[in-house]
């Protein structure tokens, strides 16, 4: 199976320990930055590669 290139709101709320509603609103503020790159954005999902460079957050 294809790893996601996409992360949902829930994903993000658990990798931050934050609430669904606080995710919300870095899903819309990084995909805010993507679409003012001129890039296309999904609508309650976030670039995964992008959400950790954003982040500074490393998997590993």
């Amino acid at each position: 199976m294809e790893e996601k290139i996409f992360l949902t709101v829930d994903e993000v709320a658990e990798i931050l320990t934050v609430s669904k509603s606080k995710a919300y609103e870095i899903v819309r503020q990084l995909n805010k930055e993507l679409k003012e790159k001129g890039l296309i954005t999904v609508a309650a999902r976030v670039s995964k590669a992008y959400f950790y460079e954003r982040m500074c957050y490393s998997k590993e």
